[in-house]
């Protein structure tokens, strides 16, 4: 006879500090797992306060409210007759630690801490918690007035597992499955047949498969039941959690979640055999291992509590295995930072989105990502979700009569998102023009052309007036200084414009109570890694959707989308110059960025891989390249060079830019972002005097005499 069991992995949309409407969360996936028969219930990492509190982790405030909110949790009867894996911060000893909290029926069983934390890329977790011993077990002393709730003064607390009547459970944390010795490898060969996982895992493009491959691995070589349940939206920071939260059983998917959705609360389960554990783990060589391990684990007896049914067994269904879905990085662009989006908005209680809308690839992709949102929201709303019909109501329908819902997309976006065309009569094209307003009409989006030559030439001539010298644009005979400070004047018109329209359109447009928009800044990540940018120009907004993606990448979003979202005009963009057209159209001169930029967005994507994900300086960046590129691309190795130097270089003068980079989605493991991806310096040596450099020319004058 089997013995089946049903587990539930929670992903909740929880907010950092939002300590209420995060318990609240926590309890209903409680109520929702133990409806759907439940016997566990397993929570993403630091669920009570969110992952994002960031700094707030060194408050003593932080832990005192987790632990006021654990009892509300503890104190709910509904929440009885489950184990609970519950991700809060405790404080003990004296040290900050990221810990699971495993309870049943109101009583803590075990507080377990994390052994391996997070301490790289956009994890910071050793500047806030210590790293717990591996078999260290002590006793924790509760804080007084969790003590009449658990009828103790103590606790467990350290790397122990728990047995109860039919089985034994064993608890990681996130970065723990990621880590070469895992600690579901010797809890395994000590007998534990189900892992819990509780995750804080962000989403990057093209980064599922990987996460996918771990969790299949973890009970792939010796068995068990994993459960991940991993967060799920913008939790207030730069991060989006992606969910795909999944049961497995001995390296097959059993269940899994949604990578993006507008539901808050998504609670996946399964039924599976604890049987089938047993029987995998039949190999003479597992057994083996097992008898030798020397990792030894203090069991918390919970023999009280059964995980399956004793005489009841064939009442219960094994669940299917269902298919597993890896989303293309285009679908990843047009939900991902769409979500990202909605929880900023509907968070900040504004009045929606306003885009500087240029007629090029950025912005568009930029717009084209909003109007995904809408979509998303219109679906959901036919569903009948009903926090997105109260968020959107309370957004989109001030413009409206109580009780106004959206029947179309186009309706949505008009009241969710504005788009403005800033251009210059002497510098801007029809083309472009007409690509924004066409763009526009298309999505629904509520648009204004205009023209801000008025603001351009007086700010020029306050210039002027004050030192009686005119600057001029390079094609009328002016210097590269006067050039380029001419462009500057009307890229940073356009964000004061755009900031001044974002606070009155909604007012002038007669939206209740007025308020004002966040305005989106359209900056990839190429070119924020190349400094390719005005500082306080447009690109400085509140929000960046598409800072952390490459042009190459939102290219292949905008052809997708042409297609998937009916969306015909994107063809135009895609076939335009990629232009900033800061200067005057004259002579059949027409500015392209890639020549400006001395460097293909191409190229731009490689480098920065290398530079932020390969770790490579510039000699071994060209080492690398002269290697690759002389073969594929049959450039010469003296051209590489000048690739990479121009790189290096404007990478180093540039990178003061990122410390006033606007706060953007991450979606590339190679972005510059200083706030907290990219942690380098401000102020380089100059690159071209350098020792990389003259190792870089001294290899080159080698390879060219050896050629002649």
């Amino acid at each position: 006879m089997g013995h089946l069991t049903t587990v539930a992995a929670c992903s909740l949309n929880q907010w950092a500090l939002d300590w209420e409407c995060n318990t609240n969360r926590i309890i209903e996936s409680i109520k929702l797992a133990k409806k759907a028969g439940a016997k566990l219930r397993v929570g993403g990492e630091l669920e009570i306060t969110g992952y994002d509190c960031l700094d707030h982790f060194l408050e003593n405030e932080t832990y005192l409210l987790s632990w006021e909110m654990l009892a509300r949790i503890l104190d709910d009867k509904e929440c009885y007759g489950c184990l609970l894996d519950i991700g809060a911060p405790v404080m003990h000893r004296n040290l900050r630690l990221n810990c699971r909290i495993l309870a049943l029926d109101g009583k803590i069983l075990l507080i377990r801490p994390k052994l391996w934390l997070a301490n790289d890329g956009n994890y910071r977790e050793m500047r806030y918690f210590t790293p717990w011993r591996e078999g260290l077990c002590e006793d924790f002393i509760l804080p007084r007035s969790m003590q009449p709730r658990q009828g103790a003064v103590r606790v467990p607390i350290g790397d122990m597992i728990l047995s109860t009547a039919d089985t034994c459970i064993g608890a990681e944390t996130c970065e723990e499955l990621f880590t070469p010795d895992g600690p579901h490898i010797h809890m395994g060969l000590q007998g534990v047949e189900i892992f819990t996982n509780s995750s804080a895992s962000h989403h990057e493009l093209r980064k599922l498969d990987k996460r996918l491959a771990l969790i299949l691995e973890a009970t792939r070589k010796s068995g068990g039941i994993y459960i991940y349940a991993n967060l799920k939206g913008g939790g207030g920071d730069r991060l989006y959690y992606d969910g795909s939260s999944m049961i497995v059983c001995n390296g097959i998917v059993k269940a899994q979640g949604s990578q993006f959705s507008l539901d808050d609360i998504e609670v996946v389960t399964a039924t599976v055999d604890l049987e089938e554990v047993r029987a995998y783990r039949c190999s003479a060589s597992r057994g083996l291992q097992a008898v030798r391990s020397t990792r030894q684990y203090r069991r918390i007896d919970v023999t009280a509590y059964s995980m399956s049914l004793q005489n009841d067994d064939f009442k219960a269904k094994l669940t299917p295995s269902c298919p597993i879905k890896i989303h293309a990085p285009e679908e990843e662009i047009a939900l991902g930072p769409a979500l990202w989006l909605w929880d900023y908005l509907r968070r900040s209680s504004l009045a929606g989105f306003l885009l500087p809308l240029s007629g090029g690839v950025d912005s568009c992709a930029t717009a084209v990502i909003v109007s995904s949102l809408s979509r998303l929201l219109i679906d959901a709303i036919r569903d009948g979700n009903p926090q997105v019909i109260s968020d959107v109501q309370r957004i989109a329908g001030a413009y409206e009569k109580e009780g106004w819902l959206p029947q179309s997309t186009q309706a949505l976006t008009r009241n969710l998102f504005h788009t403005l065309y800033l251009g210059m009569a002497s510098q801007s094209s029809k083309e472009t023009r007409s690509r924004a307003k066409e763009l526009s009409k298309a999505i629904g989006s509520y648009h204004t052309d205009l023209n801000i030559d008025d603001v351009f030439n007086a700010q020029k001539n306050i210039f002027t007036k004050s030192t009686r010298f005119e600057p001029r644009f390079k094609v009328h005979g002016g210097s590269i200084a006067e050039n380029l400070a001419l462009q500057n004047i009307q890229a940073r018109t356009r964000m004061v414009t755009a900031y001044e329209f974002s606070q009155l359109l909604p007012t002038i447009r007669g939206r209740k109570g007025g308020g004002s928009c966040l305005v989106l800044g359209s900056a990839n990540v190429d070119e924020a890694l190349r400094g390719y940018y005005t500082r306080y120009d447009c690109s400085s907004a509140d929000l960046n959707p598409i800072g952390g993606i490459s042009k190459t990448d939102l290219k292949k979003f905008i052809a997708w989308a042409c297609t998937n979202f009916d969306l015909p005009i994107l063809k135009d963009f895609l076939a335009a110059t990629p232009t900033a057209e800061l200067e005057p159209l004259e002579g059949g001169y027409v500015q392209s960025d890639e020549a400006d930029m001395g460097l293909l967005y191409s190229d731009l994507q490689v480098m920065g891989s290398l530079r932020k994900i390969e770790k490579m300086g510039p000699f071994s960046m060209f080492q690398r390249l002269v290697r690759e590129w002389t073969l594929d691309k049959g450039m010469t190795p003296r051209e590489v060079a000048t690739k990479v130097k121009r790189f290096f270089h404007y990478y180093a003068v540039n990178r003061h830019k990122m410390s006033t980079l606007t706060p953007s989605y991450h979606a590339e493991s190679y972005g510059p972002d200083d706030h907290r991806h990219d942690h380098r310096f401000l102020v380089y040596p100059p690159l071209y005097d350098s020792l990389p450099a003259k190792k870089i020319d001294a290899a080159v004058e080698k390879m060219e005499a050896e050629q002649i």
